[in-house]
């Protein structure tokens, strides 16, 4: 990683808007560094093989939430790798 760091490193930081720093720092912060803490107490708290099951489910949850809040279109290849992604998840739940 710290090749292609280097690699795609721009010559000057002054294109950089602040709003891709704000974004960089944010994500870094809560999704990175924060998120984990809460991830890692639901793990403690739920055990770790349901909770990891329901993992899986973050995909249908991105689309659900990118076609309602953003308007997103979701094509039927979407819907079947989700219907496939929901049944592997209750298969696993049913079957272990």
């Amino acid at each position: 990683m710290l090749f292609l760091t280097i690699f795609y490193m721009p010559t000057s930081f002054q294109n950089i808007s602040a709003s891709a720093v704000v974004g960089l720092i944010y994500v870094s912060l809560f999704s990175m560094l924060i998120g984990f803490f809460f991830w890692y107490k639901g793990l403690a708290q739920g055990g770790i093989a349901a909770i990891s099951q329901l993992q899986l489910l973050q995909p249908l949850m991105g689309l659900a939430i990118a076609a309602a809040l953003l308007h997103e279109h979701v094509s039927w290849s979407m819907l079947v790798v989700t219907a496939a992604t929901l049944l592997c998840v209750a298969a696993a739940k049913k079957f272990a």
